[in-house]
């Protein structure tokens, strides 16, 4: 069991993981040792709670494929332990990400002294204004 948060924990069984050869560093190993992962997680299993899910759909939106897997592809290091550690480190950290409720948003009202300060701000711009002006008789203000 990988416990993510608290109350969310995922079966080791609910995890497949993929190996294949990885481009970038390695040496003469990078074309004889299969160390990137492909890590794959069904959004729909029954660890995920159905608004943790949702949000989870909705963070990882390029990673998750129509039947509902997200993919995670790790090949940073050279080793494939330490890539198996990121891809894994990632998802924990996405569920994570959609375990947090969003904080609601409240309205608010500008205050009294702030619609003060606008209007003044306003009428001095105005005045300014005011004051380049021509008048009728081609003199300026």
């Amino acid at each position: 069991m990988i416990q993510v948060t608290p109350t969310i924990g995922i079966n080791e069984h609910e995890l497949q993981e993929e190996f294949m050869l990885a481009s970038g560093p390695g040496g003469q190993n990078v074309n004889k040792v299969s160390t990137a992962v492909r890590l794959r997680f069904r959004v729909d299993s029954p660890s995920i709670p159905d608004a943790v899910r949702e949000r989870l759909i909705s963070l990882a939106q390029g990673r998750v494929s129509e039947g509902g897997v997200i993919v995670i592809e790790a090949r940073r290091f050279r080793t494939q332990a330490a890539n198996r550690r990121d891809a894994l480190n990632r998802l924990i950290e996405l569920i994570r990400q959609a375990a947090q409720e969003p904080k609601t948003h409240r309205k608010t009202k500008p205050t009294r002294g702030s619609k003060e300060r606008r209007l003044k701000a306003k009428h001095r711009r105005a005045e300014t204004k005011q004051q380049r002006k021509v008048t009728s008789d081609g003199v300026d203000g």
